[in-house]
This record gives structure tokens, C-alpha cells and sequence, in this order.
């Protein structure tokens, strides 16, 4: 199977592909909301910021989650607050807890889970940081989601409130259960206590900008695979996620367990690229002249060889 095929096939046998591989956890952190809408809707923000975020962007979160399910993965964490936010101004305070709300009460994202078959649930620690009468409100609103939608199957959404550092709900979890059951919990145990249901381990990970992987407590092992956009996540489009895809199940999957399966030609190839690329480093990037943003800097040569057989011809999947 080469990329240019995986590109061109249906929703649906790209969704068997990715089904066939196992059911996939994808971490989808959607970032980069607000230079989206001031990029592609500048006159809806002019006239009604909050109106316009509210409505566009959640049509366009809607869209992404749904592209997601679509292309065959059944369970997708999206991180949508982290403390760091909390210390932006009281407007864009306010349009996060109505936002954070709108998940659970509004009603294109309640057609949205039922149209999907979705079961929807809120992890983290948002106790500890959102004021008590709003954690408490978003809190409520959350339990009667996870109740109306307790009986879907199709796929799972997992919503993230301050999921940066599980340490301490972990530590209470684990006590909990001590207490209840005179020992401590399993992997599984924990894992079910924190998001409500047990989750399998991370299979990849779609972030924007600066790369750093985050808001997956317990399922990050190391060995999921990451990716991170260069545009804000609201870019993302099916050609995209399917490069991603395509790179996650057939370009990664290579045994590198045993050297002696590699031909001098192979030696010889590697030689030249790691000497074309010796002070190469992913990530590095550089703040733009007015010192507003963050880009990443080209880094990676190829060798003549490699850009024949670019994007020619794929790994096979037998």
C-alpha cells in the first residue's frame, strides 16, 4: 500500500485499514483556536468575538471529531483547558467556562454524540483549579452528559479539564481503594478510576506548534507516536490526518531489532544521511522578527536516493 493509494481510497476502507490494525487511542489537543477564527473569520470576530468562537469553532470541532470517528479510530482524548489558561484575562476566562459547557449542554454538540453513537466523559483535575461554583456547575453538566450518552458504543470522547499532573488524583485514587478493598489497584483499576472507564495505552498523538505531548495521564508509554501540525489544529483536513495515518501504521512500522537484517546498501544509506544531517534537530524553531509567535525551522536533508523514492512508493503492508 503506498500513500498516493491510501490518499485516494473511500472514508470507509480507510476506516477498515485502521480498524483492522486494532482499535487506535488518538490524543487530539485542539489548539491554535483563537489565531483560526482571527485568520478566517476576522469579520464575525469584529462584530461578536464570543458569539463567533462559540459558534465556529465549536461547528469546527464538531467537523474535526467527526473526521476523526470517521476514519476508524473509536476513542479520541481532546485536552481542552490546562491550568496555564486560567492565567489569561477575565474575558477569555469566560468564554472558556462557557465553552467548557457548551460540550455538555449545547445542543449541536448533544446531536453531535447521538448522531455518532459517542459516550462522552470529563477527566482531570479540575477540582483543584476552576473556582468552586464553576467547577461544581461544569461538573454537573459533565455527569448528566456521561449519563445520557452512557449507552453509546460506536466511540468514546474523552474531554480533558487540567489534566497536566495526575499525581495527586492518582494518589487519592489509590488510597480510596486501599481503604475500600485492603490492597492497592491494578494499572487497569487506576485507569478506570481516573477516566470513568478503562482506556487502552496512547497510539498517537496530533499536536500544533511547538512540539510537547501532554494531558494523557497513565496511557503515554513511550511508545505512541507523535505528530505535530505547523498550522493551528482547525486546519486540519482529511488529506492531512491520513498522511498521519498512513505514516502511523505502515511508514513507523519497521523492525529495527536485529542489524544484522541490514545490507551494506542499507549501511550505506544511513551513513549518508545521518552525515547529511548530523546538527539536524526536530523541534528547533525560532520566534518570528516581532516576536509574536513561534515557527519550526527546516531541518532534515535528503539524500538523493531518498527523494527519488519519495512519496513513490510506500511500505508494503503484507
Amino acid at each position: 500500500m503506498d500513500l498516493e493509494t491510501f490518499q485516494s481510497l473511500p472514508v470507509e476502507d480507510v476506516a477498515e485499514l485502521v480498524r483492522a490494525r486494532g482499535p487506535k487511542v488518538c490524543v487530539f489537543p485542539v489548539n491554535g483556536t483563537r489565531r483560526w477564527l482571527m485568520l478566517e473569520h476576522p469579520e464575525q470576530v469584529r462584530k461578536a468575538f464570543v458569539e463567533a468562537y462559540l459558534r465556529i469553532v465549536g461547528q469546527r470541532m464538531i467537523e474535526l471529531f467527526s473526521m476523526v470517528f470517521d476514519h476508524g479510530i473509536p476513542t479520541l482524548l481532546a485536552p481542552l483547558l490546562g491550568p496555564d489558561l486560567l492565567d489569561r484575562p477575565d474575558e477569555y476566562l469566560r468564554l472558556v467556562a462557557v465553552g467548557l459547557s457548551w460540550f455538555a449542554v449545547g445542543e449541536e454538540f448533544l446531536d453531535f454524540y447521538e448522531a455518532h453513537d459517542i459516550r462522552v466523559r470529563v477527566y482531570g483535575d479540575a477540582g483543584r483549579y476552576l473556582p468552586g461554583a464553576d467547577h461544581a456547575q461544569l461538573q454537573d453538566a459533565f455527569d448528566q452528559l456521561a449519563r445520557r450518552t452512557a449507552d453509546h458504543t460506536s466511540h468514546r470522547l474523552f474531554v480533558g479539564i487540567c489534566a497536566h499532573d495526575a499525581t495527586e488524583r492518582i494518589a487519592e485514587i489509590g488510597a480510596d481503594f486501599v481503604r475500600q478493598h485492603g490492597r492497592p489497584p491494578s494499572r487497569a483499576e487506576v485507569i478506570q478510576a481516573y477516566y470513568g472507564e478503562y482506556v487502552e495505552e496512547v497510539d498517537l498523538f496530533i499536536g500544533f506548534g511547538r512540539p510537547a505531548a501532554f494531558d494523557m495521564p497513565i496511557l503515554a508509554t513511550g511508545r505512541e507516536d507523535l505528530y505535530f501540525t505547523v498550522s493551528p489544529s482547525l486546519y486540519l483536513d482529511s488529506h492531512t490526518l491520513r498522511a498521519i495515518l498512513y505514516d502511523h501504521m505502515y511508514s513507523r512500522r519497521v523492525d529495527e531489532g536485529s542489524y544484522d537484517a541490514l545490507s551494506s546498501a542499507d549501511w550505506q544509506a544511513l551513513s549518508e544521511f545521518y552525515a547529511l544531517n548530523r546538527s539536524a534537530v526536530l523541534g528547533l524553531g525560532q520566534q518570528h522578527r516581532t516576536g509574536q509567535f513561534w515557527h519550526p525551522l527546516p531541518q532534515v536533508q535528503l539524500t538523493e536516493d531518498m527523494k527519488r523514492s519519495w512519496r513513490v512508493k510506500g511500505p508494503s503492508d503484507d
